[in-house]
């Protein structure tokens, strides 16, 4: 390796981080809320009685599942304007990215809600509560728990999807190190400081998701209090 390239990647590490902390961090973290609060709506709706509201969930699902994220990238920043609709690149990513995980989480939630015993809900209606009263006391404490790995899981792969986000004029980590790279002709050594960048935060991310499992922790139907990996642990909330 040159002492120029050397030089290139010292100087521009902090230049790719800084807006991998600035714009991608809270990029990804804005876009996850989104997609947590209309995907845990979007489960809602499926697991009711409600046969409109489970077509229309239905079909929300089926369209984000099923198109390329770029594409929906694409038509909400670059499309939208046609229609009279003008949203800036950094709100146009975010709703992009939220609307595309919803669909996804949607899924994560409605699978855990499933797996919550049906004795669950039926003790509930024994002593008093409603059906709202027992799916929010109840159902939703637990189904959380279930589905806490898969959804951090999709929140490490929303991290590094935000990669596209460049695409649409977002200047966050990867758009940055293009910009270096077209100054200094090192397109190889400036995409992988790069995807080194997203290997540390994705590796944070992990490090965190296993901290939190060990607090998610519940008591069995024999009285034994498990964490998700299935060891006995005192009970320690989150």
């Amino acid at each position: 390796m040159s002492e120029r390239l050397v030089g290139i990647l010292l100087s521009s590490f902090t230049k790719i981080l800084i807006p991998g902390i600035r714009v991608t961090i809270p990029l990804t973290i804005l876009s996850f809320l989104v997609s947590l609060v209309l995907g845990l709506l979007l489960a809602l709706v499926q697991v009711t009685k409600i046969r409109g509201l489970r077509q229309i969930a239905f079909i929300y699902i089926w369209i984000f599942r099923g198109t390329p994220l770029i594409v929906q990238l694409f038509i909400i920043f670059f499309g939208l304007p046609s229609l009279g609709i003008m949203i800036d690149a950094f709100p146009a990513a975010v709703l992009a990215f939220g609307l595309n995980l919803a669909a996804y989480n949607a899924e994560v939630f409605r699978s855990a809600i499933d797996a919550i015993p049906v004795g669950q809900t039926e003790a509930a209606y024994m002593v008093g509560l409603s059906y709202p009263q027992a799916l929010f006391h109840i159902v939703l404490p637990q189904a959380f728990k279930i589905a806490f790995p898969s959804l951090f899981n999709n929140l490490i792969s929303l991290l590094k999807d935000t990669s596209l986000a460049s695409s649409i004029t977002v200047v966050e980590l990867f758009t940055s190190a293009q910009q270096i790279a077209a100054r200094t002709y090192e397109p190889f050594a400036l995409y992988c400081e790069a995807a080194l960048i997203y290997l540390i935060f994705s590796t944070l991310l992990t490090w965190l998701q296993t901290y939190l499992e060990g607090k998610l922790v519940w008591k069995s139907h024999d009285d034994k209090e498990i964490n998700i990996s299935g060891r006995t642990k005192s009970m320690v909330g989150i």
